[in-house]
């Protein structure tokens, strides 16, 4: 009796000690994941900080653009507001083909392109643009760390039970995903 007693006591103090394991692995991924969705938000506000100035100064000189600038001037408020990995995705991917429409005009205007001022601020949104690829990067990595854990054998069988969620990828919008026609 007392053997059968303390074989019970032994499997349940290794179930604990496993789910104490299991809970902690994800409490540190699932940190991990939030520390690099906030390494986003970052570099986010950053962008968002820096279309103000950039929009200004191709104002001055393309100032018959406004819709253009009311385009990129609602994509940044909708960016800014959103919600969710998903929704920000959305959002950010249409700033970023308003972003583009502003630097065609620019295209059209020689003195905006010899602007000091407006080439720090390309500089600048360029050099963003990279720290915002590499954030996303590193949080898709997290995630799918975290989305890989919690669906493993055994761990799946409790990540519902401890109140885990799995995360989205921060994906590309479809237009990004097609190839680039290169012509000579």
């Amino acid at each position: 009796m007392t053997n059968l007693l303390w074989i019970i006591i032994i499997i349940i103090v290794a179930m604990v000690l496993w789910l104490m394991f299991v809970f902690n692995s994800l409490i540190r991924l699932k940190n991990r994941t939030q520390e690099a969705q906030s390494d986003i938000d970052v570099q986010l506000k950053r962008r968002h900080d820096l279309i103000p100035n950039l929009v200004e100064t191709v104002k001055g000189y393309a100032s018959h653009e406004s819709q253009l600038f009311e385009k990129v001037t609602q994509a940044r408020s909708q960016a800014i507001n959103a919600q969710g990995m998903g929704e920000k995705a959305r959002a950010e991917n249409m700033l970023t083909e308003a972003l583009k429409s502003v630097f065609a005009v620019a295209e059209n205007y020689p003195d905006l392109k010899a602007s000091q001022n407006f080439l720090q601020l390309q500089d600048e949104l360029s050099d963003t643009e990279n720290k915002i690829q590499a954030a996303r990067r590193f949080y898709n990595g997290n995630a799918r760390d975290f989305n890989t854990a919690a669906e493993v054998f055994p761990n799946n069988m409790v990540v519902g039970m401890l109140g885990f969620k799995k995360f989205d990828f921060f994906e590309a919008a479809a237009g990004e995903r097609e190839n680039i026609a290169v012509k000579f």
